[in-house]
C-alpha cells in the first residue's frame, strides 16, 4: 500500500505541476492578447535573444552545414548520387536541424538568462513590489520575452539554414569538387514550399515553449541563490527535452 500511494503522491504532484504550468502559459497569452503592449520591453528582448544570439547562430549553421557537406557527400558516393548533396544538405537544414539546433542554442545562451533574471527579481521581492504598486508582472516580464522569442527565433533559424547550406556548399562544392550548379540546381528541384514552412512553424513553436518554460521557472524560483542556480538548470535542461520531444510530434503527426 505504500508503494501505491507513493506512486498515487507523485502523480499528483506532477499533474498539478502541469497545471500550474499550462495556467501560467494561458496567463501569459491572455496578457499578450490586450492592449496595451509594452513595444520598448519587446524591442529589447528581441535585440537580447536575437542579435545577441547571431554569432552563435552563424557559427553553429556554418559548422553544421560543413560537417552534413562532408558526411553526406561520402554518404551519396557510395550510391554514384553525389549530384544529390545540395538537397540533402537543404531539407536536412530547413526541416530538422536548423530549427531545432537554433532552439538548443537560444535554449543555452539566452533562456538560461531569461530564469535568472527572472528568478533574481523573484528573491529579491521585486515582483512583489510589482504586484503591491498593482502592476502586473506578466505583463512586464513574460509577454515581452515570449513575443520576441517567437519573433527572433524564425529569423535566427533562417539565418542558420543561409549559412548551414552555404557551408555545406563550401565543403562540397569547393573542396569535393560538386559543381555550383549541381549543388543549387537540385536544391530548386526537390526543396518545396511546405518544406520552409515546416522550419518556420517549428522554430516559432520552439520560441514560445523556451520563452514559456524559462519565464515559468525564474517566476517560482526557490529562495536564494541556490534556488536561482536550480531553476535555471531546470529551465535549460526542460526546454531542450521539449524541444526535441516537440520536434518529434510536429514532425510526426503534423508533417
Amino acid at each position: 500500500m505504500a508503494s501505491v500511494r507513493k506512486l498515487g503522491e507523485t502523480t499528483l504532484w506532477g499533474l498539478q505541476r502541469i497545471g500550474r504550468m499550462g495556467l501560467f502559459l494561458a496567463n501569459a497569452i491572455l496578457c499578450a492578447a490586450t492592449p496595451p503592449l509594452k513595444i520598448s520591453w519587446i524591442i529589447k528582448q528581441i535585440w537580447f535573444i536575437g542579435f545577441q544570439s547571431t554569432l552563435v547562430i552563424l557559427l553553429t549553421g556554418a559548422f553544421s552545414g560543413m560537417v552534413l557537406g562532408l558526411q553526406g557527400f561520402y554518404t551519396l558516393n557510395r550510391f554514384g548520387s553525389t549530384a544529390l548533396l545540395g538537397p540533402m544538405v537543404a531539407l536536412s537544414l530547413i526541416k530538422e536541424l536548423g530549427p531545432v539546433l537554433t532552439g538548443l542554442m537560444v535554449t543555452g545562451r539566452a533562456g538560461s538568462a531569461m530564469t535568472a533574471e527572472i528568478g533574481i527579481m523573484r528573491i529579491s521581492e521585486q515582483i512583489d513590489a510589482m504586484e503591491l504598486m498593482g502592476l502586473n508582472p506578466f505583463r512586464y516580464l513574460v509577454v515581452p520575452k515570449l513575443i520576441a522569442a517567437m519573433i527572433a527565433l524564425p529569423l535566427l533559424t533562417a539565418i542558420f539554414d543561409v549559412v548551414g547550406i552555404f557551408g555545406g556548399y563550401f565543403v562540397g562544392g569547393k573542396l569535393l569538387g560538386v559543381g555550383e550548379g549541381t549543388y543549387f540546381g537540385e536544391m530548386s528541384n526537390y526543396v518545396r514550399l511546405e518544406d520552409v514552412l515546416e522550419g518556420l512553424y517549428k522554430s516559432l513553436s520552439f520560441g514560445a515553449l523556451i520563452a514559456w518554460i524559462c519565464s515559468y521557472k525564474g517566476y517560482h524560483a526557490g529562495f536564494g541563490a541556490e534556488g536561482v542556480s536550480k531553476a535555471t538548470t531546470q529551465a535549460v535542461v526542460l526546454s531542450s527535452v521539449l524541444i526535441l520531444f516537440w520536434d518529434y510530434i510536429m514532425t510526426s503527426l503534423l508533417f
